[in-house]
């Protein structure tokens, strides 16, 4: 195979430097399935990778992209076909393998998962790692009992990706959604996909006391800090919270009253390594019960792979919202 176009991040004399290259499948880390790659997607994980904001790659160079699609070229692994549409998403890339920033992918089979009927390369995109834990938060948290009829649902972060599609999947699974932002301009959207009512976070009484009055029966939260705390002070006896971002904090400075009196259950979602049981459950989920609806709303922009480079700026000033596509081939 000749040679293919990649979105490379480096080290440099300790700046990041993100860039263009052309490579070879021998560039690439090991793997039995040869994917070439159609499409591929933001994640505000990849925009701190790629500007360097944040460290995620654990070794240089890597190329970028949490997540992946298109068809497999080739397979050492018989679960696998030559032309077979697949999906890879987490499970090391862009951290400690290549990631989908490439017209080609090499990836462990144990990585790789069929894209399911009814779902093209760039719908398992605009789902990706966002609907992906999305979807395992709402999926740990029927496991846990959750129950549409036990009162409402939040979700913080509310017009990002995984907040987007979050509204989405839970209003359809009959949920009360309440969406909780700081960008008043993005309501009407967040009714559109399925918000009953949106909370500003500038204007939300965080409160001081170990517990407050009981509002939630269940919570995702991809926020941490304060209003993750707030959260634990504020739901109603049994409430899940899915933990699954920190974009407001690492911190939680709670008390146990919410756990012993409450019995309020927090849930981390580790959607990198997820066990490919799960994973798949999950995934197949995605095509039925949690299969997004507004495709439309949601997926606002299809960028192309040379306009890249310029899209991760927003989602470090918290300006993005809904999903972007970027179409690889």
């Amino acid at each position: 195979m000749d040679s293919f176009k990649a979105y490379r991040i480096d080290q440099r004399d300790g700046a990041i430097v993100a860039e263009f290259q052309q490579i070879t499948l021998d560039d690439l880390s090991a793997g039995e399935v040869v994917i070439k790659v159609s499409h591929s997607t933001i994640n505000y994980k990849d925009a701190l990778a790629a500007t360097g904001s944040g460290r995620i790659l654990r070794s240089y160079p890597l190329v970028g992209g949490i997540d992946l699609a298109g068809e497999v070229v080739s397979s050492e692994d018989e679960r696998f076909t030559v032309g077979m549409p697949v999906l890879v998403n987490g499970c090391g890339l862009s951290e400690v393998r290549d990631g989908g920033y490439a017209e080609y992918a090499r990836v462990p089979a144990d990585a790789v998962v069929p894209i399911p009927e009814g779902m093209d390369a760039a719908q398992a995109m605009l789902i990706g790692t966002a609907g992906y834990t999305a979807a395992l938060a709402i999926h740990r948290m029927e496991q846990n009992g959750q129950l549409p009829e036990q009162g409402p649902v939040v979700v913080t972060g509310a017009s990002g990706g995984v907040g987007s599609l979050a509204i989405d999947m839970l209003d359809a699974r009959g949920y009360e959604v309440v969406a909780v932002t700081g960008k008043a301009e993005q309501t009407d959207y967040l009714k559109s996909i399925g918000a009953r009512q949106v909370l500003l976070r500038d204007e939300i009484d965080l409160g001081k006391r170990p517990m407050e009055k009981a509002l939630w029966a269940g919570a995702i939260d991809n926020l941490g800090g304060d209003l993750l705390t707030w959260l634990t002070r504020t739901m109603q006896y049994g409430g899940n919270i899915a933990s699954i971002g920190m974009a407001a904090g690492i911190g939680l400075e709670t008390t146990v009253f919410p756990f012993i009196l409450r019995a309020v259950c927090l849930l981390g979602i580790n959607s990198v390594d997820t066990p490919r049981n799960l994973r798949l459950a999950v995934w197949n989920r995605l095509g039925s019960d949690l299969k997004p609806r507004h495709w439309d709303k949601i997926g606002q922009k299809t960028i192309t792979f040379d306009e890249l480079p310029g899209s991760f700026q927003a989602y470090i000033d918290g300006k993005a919202s809904g999903r972007l596509v970027v179409k690889i081939n």
